[in-house]
């Protein structure tokens, strides 16, 4: 009775009153602890698991938890974000994922005739063009053929086409790998503005010489710097910051005069938008080089060279490139030797008409067919691509 009186003073007058045995309040109770019991347990084994997995961390010497490797390891998936007026096609990697892991981490479509490369805005983002965009533009509207292939895959069918075309260019394509247009290489992010600041800086000095005035260059912007950390960085000036510089300030980097006249009106067009990244991933081959070749300060062979290592477009050919020349025409059994003591001013080795009817049947992958071109003679592409 005493305990029925208590539980009927704590009860609301609104709810009815109902008598529980003490028995059952037990059992209720050593429920509850037992609960209790196997929590604590189980939070206990689970801490101790944490320790112990620390520790074999540890032991092997490395002093990075499980969670924090996978974190690094692991790359989010790019957003895909549509743009306006010349990046219907394109879309924005978002910069807080690796540079060459975001690009990687999906096979994107690939198309001769359009840049290949991740391109950098100033910004600081980076245009590609998209799986879902690409498949949804209507080349009726774009001019330009939807893209058939991709990056794991275009550099083998242009060999295979290579080939088809000439035989005997498959002992120099099984010798030689062209890194520019593997996989890897359709992955490096390339900056226009600054791949063109640098072309131009580059005109006839030395490269020890050019590097020096990029290095300045930069400093005049971010303070001075080595050569290295100029490229772990990635501090080049924007745009915007060089077109409001005056051009005695540019040369303060070791540039002449007309030198920095053409890099302050370079500057001034991508800072307008005449010339962008957006337009550069999906002009024509045409549309790129004419609108290039426009700018003061770039030549038909610096654009030619920018087109192929700079945007990875494929159907390149620089027919007044002295190399290009003279590995076709060794190439078809000539005698260079002769050729360059008989003279002939800049077609000394072939003449442009010819370069060009040759090379026709290795459309769209002139660009690889040129690569090979320069192997045949054994030219440096590793002065070719900083130039």
């Amino acid at each position: 009775m005493t305990a029925q009186r208590k539980l009927r003073s704590n009860t609301s007058p609104n709810h009815s009153t109902v008598a529980v045995p003490r028995s059952q309040h037990k059992d209720r109770a050593s429920e509850q602890n037992s609960l209790a019991e196997g929590a604590t347990a189980a939070t206990g084994a689970t801490t101790l698991a944490k320790k112990r997995q620390k520790r074999s961390y540890k032991s092997e010497g490395n002093s990075t938890s499980p969670q924090v490797k996978r974190a690094r390891i692991q790359t989010p998936e790019p957003q895909q974000k549509s743009l306006s007026q010349h990046s219907q096609d394109a879309s924005l990697v978002p910069s807080h994922v690796p540079r060459k892991k975001a690009v990687l981490s999906f096979d994107r479509p690939a198309e001769p005739h359009r840049t290949n490369a991740p391109l950098k805005t100033p910004r600081g983002s980076r245009l590609v063009v998209s799986n879902k965009e690409t498949a949804e533009a209507s080349p009726s509207k774009t001019g330009i053929p939807r893209p058939a292939t991709s990056t794991s895959h275009i550099l083998d069918e242009a060999c295979a086409h290579l080939v088809k075309m000439e035989p005997m260019l498959q002992p120099l394509i099984e010798k030689h790998y062209c890194r520019v247009f593997c996989p890897e290489g359709l992955a490096e992010e390339c900056d226009p503005f600054k791949s063109l600041c640098s072309s131009i800086m580059a005109q006839q000095v030395s490269g020890a010489a050019a590097s020096s005035i990029k290095r300045k260059f930069v400093g005049l912007f971010h303070g001075p710097l080595d050569t290295e950390r100029v490229e772990e960085a990635r501090v080049f000036p924007t745009p915007a910051q060089v077109a409001a510089c005056s051009v005695a300030f540019l040369r303060q980097a070791g540039l002449s005069e007309r030198k920095a006249e053409y890099i302050k009106g370079l500057a001034e067009k991508f800072a307008s938008g005449e010339l962008s990244a957006a337009m550069l991933i999906n002009a024509s081959d045409e549309e790129v080089l004419g609108k290039l070749t426009a700018v003061r300060g770039l030549g038909k062979w610096s654009v030619e060279m920018f087109a192929c290592f700079g945007l990875k477009r494929m159907d390149i050919l620089s027919t007044g490139d002295l190399g290009v020349q003279r590995g076709m025409a060794a190439f078809m059994g000539k005698d260079v030797r002769k050729l360059k003591a008989k003279g002939g001013g800049k077609w000394k080795y072939m003449s442009e008409q010819d370069m060009l009817k040759h090379s026709e049947k290795f459309a769209p992958y002139r660009s690889i067919f040129m690569w090979y071109m320069w192997r045949v003679e054994d030219v440096d592409i590793n002065v070719v691509e900083e130039a």
